[in-house]
């Protein structure tokens, strides 16, 4: 390939065109990739240091970065124009993107990788996040960066089809069509096998779900042969990764010469819940005898290397766990409802160690997250945030701003909740959830999403089920691999997989794999059906502590309620510059919000006055009829008759001649301010105008309003001058 060629490689999608394109930007990258799928184009660099570091991971790191640009838009802040910190959308694309490509880069391969996927331009039909997770693969496939691939993926969509009749699966929807979707699963895989998993979705069963991995990795072989066709034409040599490392051989000599030791230090380990001081100690031991040839933590690294493969080995060779539970069984369970005495709703769930206190706040609809994008601007008015603090595990460390794994964790157990959520008609509400990881040994994600169950019920929240969530684990040998229900904090640094799924009695609603090899689809399928069972003991655990949302909200929340009123009355509600609306707000206390369609937001603390600010809002646009009736409050007396309000915000008038059958001399012989009076409405003339009368009956018929009009029978004549509703 000369120094300036452009290599292009496309392939049709869903009736779409996806195109790889190599030689255009970036080219002291090692790798750069210009991906293109309809409209939306995203760039894909990867970057390895020259020399190896001396960590004890490998340190890749993924950034996902959007540029308002690339939809046309200038940040909406009047003093910031630069994009800031990323977005949690932009976090979580690059962990999809971070979790499909790193089991796949040797174990001995300790170089500084970057990946860095630029946004450069979004058509608001085809999601750039997918693309970028292909645009990376074909990057790292033709770089000399040593890695397995290629891989790739892609969004799976369903439509359910009529009663009686098969839904549809869709590869990779359009945004419009996402909003008829069932769920939104992305799927990423190897030519055979799967890689990584995340999706919501909407009380799905385990076929459909089964039915949209295997087909997306369809899809995905002939992306992956698109990829293959770039690399043969412009792959460059891979580098060469030595097959072991200094931690391989010493691993090898402490098993020779404390073997005997380390079984003693590990099986001590293994009977106290929260681990020993044992492995640490014989870690200086075998430190002083090396006489120092190897750092304390190098060989406390060692042990620990060590000590995993005994816990695999026990699973895999004698079915034996670590604390002594079947491969089926889930750790004991405790929840709580309402500890906390003046927040709206809280719970405590506990499964093993892992433990999470959820903390549930309604407020206001103005109070719901306005988020902007490339795509545009949304709101999001349920919001799940997710913390984790050093003293979880026993730890000191920094606390601040949340990482990206406390923000995968949080949106994780926020989708697993979203399927079940009210509608804001039915429920107008912005609810927040915050998840205090009390003690961390296990999945702390899916306790947060049961704690989180259990919270909103506590908290009044007409949820339509409740919501469970298991963590299934994986350990693999030569011939053979045993799934885990409920793993522990050692199952997962020991073993191969980590399969969050979460869901209702029904169906799932969300899932999340993570894995350390490949997994074929017969392993999905199984662990599917395994945490489904373990998803109903759960379920019946939280019955069993609150059988369902609560029947009124507690006395601390805000309450709000929605009315809506027709769009030419808007106008009467606010009023004059405001003026009515002030009024409402002054007079109750409660907060009004009227939107352009004509929906008006009433909130408060106090129901009482929020219940009048609703009547207000009611009574200024109701329709009033001839004839209708009303008992009211006379509220001004003018020398020529009342003014009575009807009803919350709207007054009527009753002129001295309808107030009785015998002469009036001054209104205030008959009614005083204040006085609750029996109308009725009499007219309603051309300037919408309300008058009233206190006649009914056969007394009306005495006085007619033609002869008052006339201002017969010695009545004051009308007075029709300015009025103020």
């Amino acid at each position: 390939m000369s120094k300036h060629a452009v290599i292009k490689k496309t392939l049709e999608v869903s009736g779409r065109t996806l195109s790889l394109e190599v030689g255009r930007f970036a080219e002291q990258a090692n790798a750069a990739v210009l991906a293109q799928y309809g409209d939306t184009m995203v760039l894909a660099t990867v970057v390895a240091s020259s020399r190896e570091t001396t960590l004890d991971y490998f340190p890749l790191s993924v950034e996902y970065v959007e540029r308002l640009y690339a939809g046309g838009r200038i940040k909406g802040s009047r003093w910031v124009k630069r994009e800031g910190r990323p977005t949690d959308d932009a976090v979580l694309a690059g962990r999809v993107i971070d979790r499909s490509i790193r089991p796949l880069f040797p174990k001995s391969y300790k170089h500084d990788v970057q990946v860095i996927i630029t946004v450069l331009s979004v058509d608001g039909v085809n999601d750039p996040d997918v693309l970028g997770l292909v645009a990376v693969s074909a990057a790292l496939s033709i770089s000399s960066i040593p890695w397995a691939g290629p891989v790739s993926a892609v969004r799976m969509g369903y439509v359910r089809g009529a009663e009686g009749e098969k839904g549809n699966l869709i590869v990779n929807p359009t945004i419009a069509e996402q909003e008829m979707s069932d769920f939104d699963f992305i799927v990423s895989s190897t030519k055979d096998k799967v890689l990584m998993l995340e999706g919501g979705f909407c009380e799905t069963s385990d076929d459909v779900t089964y039915k949209a991995v295997v087909e997306a990795e369809e899809t995905n072989r002939d992306i992956i042969k698109l990829i293959s066709d770039l690399t043969r034409e412009v792959g460059k040599d891979k580098a060469s990764v030595p097959e072991t490392t200094e931690t391989d051989a010493l691993k090898a000599k402490i098993v020779k010469d404390y073997k005997k030791e380390m079984e003693q230090a590990f099986a001590k380990k293994a009977e106290k819940e929260f681990g020993g001081t044992e492995v640490a100690e014989l870690a200086k031991v075998i430190t002083e005898a090396y006489e120092n040839e190897y750092t304390v933590k190098a060989i406390e690294d060692a042990l620990d290397a060590l000590f995993k493969k005994q816990v695999r080995e026990n699973i895999l060779e004698k079915g034996k766990r670590f604390d002594g539970r079947k491969v089926d069984e889930i750790r004991p369970l405790e929840v709580e409802v309402g500890l906390l005495t003046r927040t709206h709703g809280s719970a405590m769930f506990k499964r093993g160690q892992t433990q999470v206190l959820t903390i549930v706040t309604l407020g206001t609809p103005s109070l719901e997250q306005l988020i902007e994008s490339p795509a545009g601007e949304e709101s999001k008015r349920y919001i799940h945030h997710y913390s984790m603090p050093p003293y979880s595990v026993g730890e000191t460390g920094r606390i601040g701003t949340p990482n990206r794994r406390e923000i995968g964790h949080g949106a994780l157990a926020e989708r697993a909740l979203l399927a079940v959520i009210p509608s804001q008609e039915d429920f107008p509400y912005t609810i927040r959830l915050v998840s205090e990881v009390m003690s961390s040994n296990g999945s702390t994600s899916m306790a947060s999403t049961c704690g989180s169950t259990l919270a909103l019920m506590d908290a009044g929240v007409p949820i339509k089920e409740p919501v469970a969530g298991i963590s299934i684990g994986l350990m693999t040998g030569k011939d053979k691999y045993v799934l885990l229900t409920d793993i522990l904090g050692i199952e997962d640094f020991a073993g191969d997989m980590d399969f969050k799924v979460a869901g209702t009695k029904n169906g799932i609603t969300a899932i999340q794999l993570d894995v350390k090899v490949p997994i074929t689809d017969e392993i999905v399928k199984e662990t599917l059906a395994r945490a489904n069972v373990a998803r109903i003991k759960i379920l019946e655990k939280i019955h069993s502590a609150i059988a369902g949302p609560r029947k009124s909200l507690s006395q601390y929340a805000p309450k709000v309620t929605r009315v809506t009123i027709p769009v030419e009355k808007i106008g009467e509600v606010i009023g004059p510059g405001g003026k009515m609306i002030r009024n409402i707000i002054a007079s109750t206390g409660a907060t009004v919000d009227v939107e352009d369609d004509g929906t008006v937001m009433i909130s408060g603390i106090d129901a009482e006055g929020v219940s009048k600010a609703v009547e207000w809002v009611k009574g200024l646009t109701r329709e009033v009829h001839v004839d209708e009736e009303f008992e009211g409050v006379v509220k001004r007396i003018l020398p020529f008759g009342a003014f009575v309000e009807i009803l919350p915000g709207k007054e009527g008038m009753v002129h001295v001649s309808q107030m009785s059958t015998e002469y009036v001399g001054a209104p205030t012989d008959v009614v005083q301010i204040g006085q609750t009076v029996k109308v009725r409405v009499m007219e309603i003339d051309d300037q919408h105008r309300i008058n009233l009368s206190m006649l009914f009956g056969e007394d009306a018929k005495k006085v007619p309003l033609r002869e008052r009009r006339e201002g017969g029978g010695g009545r004051r004549p009308f007075h029709r001058g300015p009025r103020r509703f």
